[in-house]
């Protein structure tokens, strides 16, 4: 086993990587299993440079490498499913509230995109944003000059531009698509992608997306404001400097959102709404079954610093999938989902009216939406269903499906992440170095490798990795298959990878403003 702590020369050289111009269409490539990412990118894209001759050993995005892997996993019997999306500015009603934001089209979230597994998806993008943009597909394998992280895969489409993003779409299961440009993620740029099982095992009647969103954009504020406010006073901290592991007095300082589920603070940002679809509590959409119904339930996570606790009033839910990978089934009243994260669950419905609630965890408060399969009064913004204090599953409670469980085997490569911080200067970092001063962690075609991820703050980081989906090593070593993993303060996740998907790939937070505050690095494929 090789235990490796990369110097200075793995830093990465972006010039090098790109190679792309913005308006060039590739094919895609084959994985495992899925992962994407989601921080802007932009903004810390200048790396240090390393020698040459290192920078001649990197597996670039239009490496012959991605393109044969991209080959393997594309039957010749894949058919291609042309889509048109465009980035523009939007005045959306948010069910009261009407916010001039970015967005797909002219709703929030944007359309949704799906086709079958093992398919050809080519998504054409194009920018009327007066700034760059990207689009990143969240949670697929696909092939990595495709993958929309700009300064690392592609350059980002500029204003009045277009790129078309062609790959395959080897895993079913639930995904979604955002900007990968800054902060743009927490404004309306995004929307639900699913991809179906040709020979799907589960039985259920129907089922229904739920996109949660935390949404301070066209309030009098943008993300872009607010990750300024966070970098030039950071949080209220009653004064107490944070820095690395000093970081214990930010919840009892009174300032940051707390709650136990999380293992300390809850988030960065007090948002003004909380959304499911698109819509507040105060006037929320309305679902109709019949009942008996058998729903499939896929929940998404699409907020910028806010994890949730979902319950259905008066159901109990059964979880069948995380990250798209399917899950032994586990009972619950509610679940535990946090940014980035999907999660799928099953529920018979009965006769009635119920609520479907996501409390914004530590924020004291909460989305709603109204499934109905009968008569009676409609819940309201202020209804606190029971089963939100009940049994509470997280994804770190799962274990994968035998059929996709990623036998143990010693890891070839081990590389240690620590999740750090200094929140007086608004930092974050992944071993004491931000994004812009990163260490690369190499790896090469074929080796297993494992990360271990180690939270040094005392607030929770959902690390998502791109282009690969990990095998969690629980205690019993069986845990879920993810692509997203919340790591909570103080605790380490072990996690392992099969490195069979070559490019460069990033590693980050998928707190919007961790990520672009520096808390990404890249998994970066050497020859």
């Amino acid at each position: 086993m090789i235990s490796n702590r990369s110097d200075d020369s793995d830093a990465a050289d972006t010039t090098a990587v790109l190679g792309l111009p913005p308006d060039r269409t590739i094919g895609r490539r084959q994985f495992l299993g899925g992962t994407v990412g989601l921080l802007g990118l932009a903004g810390l894209a200048a790396c240090t440079s390393r020698t040459s001759a290192a920078a001649a050993q990197l597996i670039r995005p239009t490496d012959a490498l991605v393109q044969s892997a991209e080959a393997r996993r594309t039957g010749a019997a894949a058919a291609l499913h042309p889509v048109d999306l465009t980035a523009r500015p939007a005045t959306i009603d948010l069910g009261g509230p009407v916010v001039d934001t970015w967005a797909y089209g002219e709703a929030v979230p944007g359309a949704l995109v799906r086709l079958p597994a093992g398919d050809r998806l080519a998504a054409t993008v194009t920018n009327a944003l007066p700034d760059p943009t990207s689009v990143h597909w969240h949670g697929i394998a696909l092939r990595n000059d495709m993958d929309g992280v700009p300064g690392l895969t592609q350059k980002a489409i500029a204003s009045g531009g277009s790129m078309t993003y062609e790959f395959t779409a080897p895993d079913p299961g639930t995904y979604m698509f955002h900007s990968h440009v800054g902060t743009q993620l927490d404004r309306g740029l995004y929307a639900p992608l699913i991809v179906d099982d040709p020979s799907e095992p589960l039985a259920y009647d129907a089922e229904h997306i739920v996109v949660l969103d935390d949404w301070v954009d066209g309030t009098g504020r943008t993300p872009d404001s607010v990750l300024q406010e966070l970098q030039s006073g950071g949080m209220d901290m009653g004064g107490t400097s944070m820095d690395g592991m000093d970081m214990g007095g930010m919840s009892s300082s009174g300032g940051a959102p707390a709650s136990p589920l999380l293992g300390g603070d809850a988030g960065d940002v007090q948002y003004p709404y909380y959304l499911i679809n698109g819509r507040v509590a105060t006037a929320p959409n309305t679902v109709t079954f019949t009942p008996g119904t058998r729903l499939r339930l896929r929940i998404i996570n699409l907020a910028g610093d806010t994890a949730f606790r979902v319950a259905l009033g008066g159901h109990r839910m059964t979880v069948v999938h995380s990250d798209g990978f399917p899950v032994s089934p586990v009972d619950t009243d509610a679940i535990l989902i946090g940014m980035g994260e999907r999660i799928d669950v099953l529920v018979t419905m009965a006769d009635g009216v119920f609520p479907l609630i996501a409390l914004a965890e530590g924020k004291n408060a909460s989305a709603l939406e109204i499934v109905r399969t009968g008569a009676g009064a409609a819940p309201t913004a202020e209804t606190r269903p029971s089963e939100l204090d009940g049994q509470i599953t997280g994804a770190l409670a799962l274990e994968a499906a035998e059929d996709v469980f990623l036998p143990e085997r010693r890891p070839d490569r081990t590389h240690d992440l620590v999740l750090g911080g200094d929140m007086a200067a608004y930092q974050w970092t992944i071993n004491d170095r931000m994004y812009s001063k990163r260490r690369d962690l190499q790896v090469r075609p074929g080796e297993v490798v494992r990360l271990k991820m180690t939270n040094s703050t005392m607030m929770f980081h959902p690390m998502h990795l791109h282009g690969h989906t990990f095998q969690v090593r629980s205690a019993t070593g069986r845990g879920p298959r993810k692509d997203t993993v919340m790591v909570l303060p103080g605790e380490t996740v072990t996690a392992d990878l099969v490195a069979d998907n070559p490019g460069q790939w990033l590693v980050h937070c998928h707190n919007v403003y961790h990520g672009e505050a520096g808390m990404m690095t890249a998994l970066s494929y050497v020859k």
